[in-house]
């Protein structure tokens, strides 16, 4: 789906069982209200391969606007603090900006959807409230910046490991360059193979076959002698199924339908999910 701002990723799901009439929606990543883009759902016994496309690299494309740090890291916050930045200069957003590629740490703000305790921590915010947070380990493949005709406002193009909040980088780039900034104008491109050229309105779905699931990712097609043990979830020998390396494996039917996705157990494959019988 392509979301628009303005919506929740639950208000998206909650439209698509509409759409569908089905309460079997789920999504493989939460994005934020006020950011829009590529959010992938899965229908019926789809989602239970959501959990695959969870960790998949994502691109984002976003304004970073240098003197102004907010509540919530983004526009939609108060401000909290400003900063004189004028005499920043392009080639210094860039090289500050090479300075977050690679893997780093990120400590999660307030405003995201981790619990602690088991609150989220945008309720507690909500109410005023801040706790403490440990860093998580992230990677930043590439952190592009392009000037604008306002002086003060960066894009960016932002690909990263799933997990990374494009708002901190934003944050933590203005304190980089001795000030403050905040996020503007996010957008997802692409969740792994899923991009934004392809993705339509929630009103427009079009559903796509279970194997689109794991696009470019390799898989292994089984005659239906084994095709049947998958359906009854057998452990099997890797010779047997036909994988090697680390997995997980999607294995598909002789006509290409998705029936099985398996991963490594003690040297064997077994079962993660089982999508027939």
């Amino acid at each position: 789906m392509d979301k628009e701002a303005g919506w929740t990723s639950h208000d998206v799901v909650a439209k698509a069982r509409g759409v569908l009439g089905t309460r079997k929606v789920g999504h493989s990543g939460t994005l934020d209200p006020d950011a829009t883009g590529v959010l992938v759902l899965g229908v019926g016994r789809a989602t239970r391969l959501l959990r695959f496309l969870t960790l998949l690299p994502k691109t984002y494309r976003c304004q970073i606007l240098l003197g102004t740090e907010t509540s919530t890291l983004d526009a939609s916050g108060e401000v909290i603090a400003e900063h004189d930045m004028s005499a920043v200069r392009l080639g210094q957003v860039e090289d500050a900006a090479e300075g977050f590629v690679g893997d780093i740490s990120q400590v999660p703000p307030m405003v995201s959807a981790i619990k602690v305790d088991g609150r989220r921590l945008y309720e507690i915010a909500r109410e005023g409230g801040e706790v403490e947070r440990a860093a998580r380990p992230v990677t930043v493949y590439r952190f592009d910046i392009t000037g604008t005709d306002d002086p003060g406002v960066y894009e960016a193009l932002v690909e990263c490991s799933s997990g990374t909040y494009v708002r901190s980088l934003a944050a933590d780039l203005g304190t980089a360059l001795g000030g403050g900034a905040h996020l503007d104008g996010l957008r997802r491109l692409s969740v792994g193979p899923f991009n934004d050229v392809e993705a339509t309105s929630v009103e427009k779905i079009d559903l796509l076959p279970m194997a689109e699931a794991f696009r470019g990712r390799e898989g292994v097609v089984v005659d239906e002698d084994v095709a049947g043990d998958v359906a009854h979830g057998k452990v099997m020998d890797l010779d047997r199924l036909g994988v090697s390396g680390t997995g997980p494996w999607p294995v598909h039917a002789v006509d290409g339908s998705l029936i099985a996705v398996y991963e490594p157990h003690r040297e064997r494959a077994k079962p993660a999910v089982v999508l027939v019988g």
